[in-house]
């Protein structure tokens, strides 16, 4: 049989109107962050990145623990002379409980030392055999490997300074790492999704990782050091089969929940954030708690709702925020006001010398009240906080969403835009919807990626901006929740089929 590859471009707006009409052949869709054209890839043979499942599939993907080699700030690349220091373990133990009551069928890990020790001590007991994937290892990074960073860039020069700065288009003894590595991880992808299991534990590493999960949303090598992978960093993906058969819908679930605080210390993609976004998800109402759908009219905050609105407003306090910013609804003026009263009690709590004035505004672009009100769509209908749900929504209520982000995304940058203030920190406050919205607008996508990405009440999502408001903005964390404590969303919540209308 002839294999016969057509490469076409469409502009974003015509994408989806194409893809409704070339369902014998399944179409995989790529964006890269230089343009904004979406590749389109088609197989003749209805073959494709992503074959149909049968069942739906949770991944959870985790980076090794902290190794000597991080520790010492050398390359380490796909070379195992490194091992987990006391740190790394410890990180490894936090990640295991964390975990821990999670019911995995199979765990695929990386061969490198590193990664093999933080999966034995996340599986812990588990009968089943870690199974060790070699294309699971780290970025091959050939003569850079060994090298303290100082060494690199006294050795190597220009191209030092191109795999910091251009990372995509870096060239290596030949070879281009990162190109390299997006291969890689579409082969791996296509080993997990064939194991014959639900629930998938993958243990490897930080650029792999991000290339896992860029890879399984469509974005391409572009977007490297644009998802951050933290030491024990845990990510979710969810694999929901379509009806008509096809390559599955894929949802990220949640990115980079760590061990320690998301929002204390740190770089972004190897850089000091100069400006920071956090969004801040408003805790839960009646009307979201209670099986019904989690926009039911503007309703203040429960008790629970009350409850995520003081953790949220705990872990920010290792910030010093500049201003908050909120939608109008009761919910979210609720949680702004509890993050509010904390940042300025910061001298009492002793997380500061002296009292915090933070300022606190209004923005109507971060509201949903009369976006679903108009809504022609019965929105009642839509399952209430699962992942996915917004390819759900018609295209009009999608576009009216993504509109409405764009503007607030507009609106937000502004509000960082002067250069003088470096260091500043806003907090959004609003519904997951209007985030979900805000998150793609930060990765130069399109309204159709809305679907691949989900947030719970109370999550907190950071967006770090290296190079400023004008510069590619890196994602931090989505959807963390392990600040509510007994109140934080499991890791592993029952996949597709054990949730009705999923």
């Amino acid at each position: 049989m002839v294999l016969v590859t057509t490469t076409i471009t469409l502009s974003c707006s015509s994408l989806l109107h194409y893809y409704s009409t070339t369902r014998t052949r399944y179409v995989v869709v790529r964006c890269t962050r230089s343009s904004s054209n979406v590749v389109q890839e088609i197989d003749e043979k209805s073959e494709n990145v992503f074959h149909p499942l049968k069942v739906a599939k949770r991944v959870v993907l985790v980076r090794h623990g902290q190794s000597t080699w991080n520790a010492e700030g050398r390359i380490q690349g796909s070379s195992d002379f490194s091992v987990l220091t006391k740190k790394g373990e410890s990180q490894a133990e936090t990640s295991r409980q964390m975990l821990f009551d999670d019911n995995f069928d199979a765990c695929f890990s990386s061969p490198l030392a590193r990664s093999k020790r933080t999966a034995e001590i996340i599986w812990g007991a588990r009968q089943e055999q870690i199974i060790p994937e070699f294309d699971l290892r780290e970025i091959d990074l050939y003569s850079f490997q060994g090298l303290l960073k100082e060494e690199g860039k006294r050795r190597f020069g220009p191209a030092f300074h191109q795999w910091q700065v251009d990372a995509s288009n870096f060239i290596i003894d030949g070879h281009y790492p990162v190109r390299e590595l997006w291969d890689r991880a579409r082969n791996c992808w296509t080993k997990i999704l064939a194991h014959d299991s639900r629930s998938v534990l993958v243990v490897a590493h930080n650029a792999v990782n991000q290339a896992l999960v860029a890879t399984a949303i469509g974005l391409e090598y572009e977007y490297f050091r644009t998802l951050l992978q933290s030491n024990c960093g845990v990510s979710v993906l969810d694999f929901t089969p379509r009806p008509d058969g096809g390559s599955p819908h894929i949802c990220l679930n949640r990115l980079n929940q760590t061990p320690g605080s998301p929002v204390a210390g740190g770089k972004s993609g190897g850089r000091e954030a100069s400006k920071r976004i956090v969004l801040v998800c408003n805790g839960s109402t009646q009307g979201n708690t209670e099986g019904g759908f989690l926009f039911a009219g503007d309703q203040p905050l429960n008790m629970l709702g009350v409850i995520q609105s003081q953790k949220s407003a705990e872990l920010l306090l290792d910030l010093s925020v500049s201003s908050i910013i909120s939608s109008p609804s009761k919910s979210c003026i609720e949680t702004a006001t509890a993050i509010s009263q904390v940042q300025e009690a910061a001298d009492c709590l002793g997380a500061d010398c002296v009292p915090r004035y933070v300022e606190t505004k209004e923005m109507g672009y971060l509201d949903i009240e009369d976006i679903f009100k108009q809504s022609k769509m019965d929105v009642s209908s839509l399952p209430p906080f699962q992942p996915g749900w917004l390819n759900k929504v018609d295209d009009e209520l999608r576009t009216t969403l993504w509109d409405q982000s764009g503007n607030a995304w507009k609106s937000l940058l502004d509000e960082i835009s002067d250069e003088s203030k470096s260091g500043e920190v806003i907090v959004a406050v609003s519904h997951p919807a209007i985030h979900i919205g805000l998150l793609a607008h930060c990765l130069n996508l399109t309204k159709e990626w809305m679907g691949s990405f989900h947030l719970d009440a109370g999550s907190i999502s950071v967006l770090d901006f290296p190079d400023g408001p004008k510069g590619n903005g890196v994602i931090r964390c989505i959807n963390y929740t392990a600040h509510l404590g007994r109140w934080s969303i499991p890791i592993t919540r029952p996949t597709a089929e054990d949730v009705e209308d999923f």
